[in-house]
């Protein structure tokens, strides 16, 4: 028996994943074609090489993202498949070649699908040959993490959230984005893959130079991938799981039920600690030391001022970790809670407690998200008009938290996270960034991040409250989102399983 059978019958089964095919588009579209110009603004901003460096790096970031979800899927839904098949008399070492070859198989798509995006924005460049290779180290790397991660966390949702995390971390604090020569990042995964295949030597490579720390970490990628797949096809003795008045009373106990599920996501709350640091502690860690120019309104006039930006980068950030960790807060609580809603609403619960609750629930953690996230930022970052800065802030979590809402019946799990943190991402990090833009571009106005960036920018930077229609227009988009997601919670909870 060749392990050639179980190959295909396991690339057939990622292709039935509707993730893998999801990311196999989305992905390389929005960080290849779309987010690649800003993104490479960003980088010469920020002390990085900037232009075609990150345009080329953008196909290795996508091709490992892709080949991250597409094994952590294979991994997560391998354990019990794999221990059969070895009970069986399937011997271990065809099993393993078998995941390896599909893991290849998947690196190739990886790599194939990011190398077609850049080809069709910028072309390969001068040495396609190292494009290529890169891209492939790239996704061999991040096959391991993939598959790491599938064995650890059996929650594709949270599974899902870390490998974004994992992700986030090394795309944007590794030496495209950021200085190449800061000893606290060469620990990251693709460091010096990043560095070889946009040929830019780091000086701190040794004797075996960049290219040889490249190719070491995805031998030790792929011997570890190796690794998880022999422990996940050990047969083990399975675990065994635990089974499962008035308006105001049903909207109390609603909420305590709401805040015991959320209890219960860890990485939710490990998300708390560890966005907030990241995104704005080392943001501003490895902020280059310069003035940049933005525009605010002072006594009804757009002026243009110059900022020292090491004080400002934290406080602009900070809405990017707020909005993030309010979508996913939305997106847990009404995914998580969906099935017992429809019980609950056919036992009797009112269905006006039980939107309350929910949102309450919601609000809660958005207002969490928001605590956590400025707890941070004061260390970094004091604002002209405190009051008004921490007002700003909470709109944008309250903004995002009813859009988790909204996008999680509609996308499902997994691909709700990945909108939870692609659209933040690109509305508050890219569109409304004062850095990349001194004026957020007319078509931005739209976004729901507008009007709540804007006050922010006034208050961060400005003594005086000079945006009162970009409030206006913020409080419009919370009651338009507000009535949406009532909507569609009546919908949900009315509609039959």
């Amino acid at each position: 028996m060749t392990a050639a059978p179980f190959t295909r019958r396991f690339l057939i089964e990622a292709a039935r994943t509707p993730v893998n095919l999801l990311v196999l588009v989305l992905v390389p579209v929005a960080f290849v074609v779309v987010a690649a110009g800003p993104m490479a603004d960003a980088a010469e901003l920020l002390g990085g090489p900037g232009g075609p460096a990150v345009q080329t790096a953008t196909a290795g970031w996508a091709a490992a993202f892709i080949a991250a979800i597409a094994m952590y899927f294979q991994m997560r839904g391998a354990r019990a498949a794999d221990r059969r098949l070895v009970l069986a008399g399937l011997a271990p070492s065809r099993l393993v070649a078998s995941r390896m070859a599909t893991g290849l198989a998947l690196a190739l798509l990886a790599a194939a699908a990011a190398l077609l995006a850049l080809q069709l924005r910028t072309g390969l460049g001068d040495d396609p040959g190292r494009v290529l290779a890169g891209t492939l180290m790239f996704a061999v790397i991040y096959l391991a993490i993939g598959a790491l991660i599938g064995v650890l966390v059996a929650n594709p949702v949270n599974g899902t959230v870390l490998v974004l995390f994992v992700w986030i971390l090394d795309v944007f604090f590794g030496p495209a984005i950021g200085a190449a020569d800061r000893p606290v990042t060469r620990i990251l995964p693709t460091h010096f893959v990043t560095l070889w295949m946009i040929d830019l030597p780091s000086g701190h490579g040794g004797q075996i130079g960049d290219l040889g720390w490249a190719l070491a970490w995805a031998a030790a990628a792929a011997a570890a991938g190796w690794t998880v797949i022999i422990a996940t096809s050990r047969v083990a003795r399975p675990r065994r799981h635990a089974g499962p008045g008035s308006a105001v009373d049903q909207v109390a106990a609603g909420v305590r039920m709401g805040l015991r599920e959320t209890g219960r996501n860890h990485v939710l709350w490990a998300l708390l600690v560890a966005v907030p640091v990241v995104f704005v502690l080392l943001a501003v860690a490895t902020t280059p030391d310069e003035f940049t120019s933005m525009t605010v309104r002072e006594h009804g006039r757009a002026l243009s001022q110059q900022v020292w930006l090491p004080d400002v980068h934290g406080g602009t950030m900070a809405p990017i970790a707020i909005a993030s960790l309010a979508t996913l807060a939305g997106l847990f609580t009404v995914l998580n809670a969906r099935s017992a809603d429809q019980r609950l609403a056919l036992a009797g619960f009112r269905p006006g407690s039980l939107l309350a609750s929910r949102l309450a629930v919601v609000t809660l953690l958005a207002l969490l998200a928001t605590a956590a996230s400025l707890a941070v930022t004061a260390t970094v970052f004091d604002a002209r008009q405190w009051g008004l800065y921490i007002a700003a802030n909470t709109l944008i979590a309250l903004t995002y938290a009813l859009i988790g809402v909204l996008i999680g019946p509609i996308f499902g799990r997994v691909g709700g996270v990945l909108i939870a943190f692609l659209v933040p991402f690109l509305d508050i990090g890219i569109e409304q960034s004062p850095m990349l833009h001194p004026q957020p571009p007319t078509w931005a106005h739209a976004l729901p991040g507008y009007g709540p960036g804007r006050v922010l920018i006034d208050a961060a930077i400005t003594p005086t409250f000079d945006e009162t229609g970009a409030l206006l227009l913020a409080l419009a988009w919370l009651a338009a989102l507000t009535t949406a997601a009532a909507l569609l919670f009546r919908h949900a909870t009315t509609s039959p399983r």
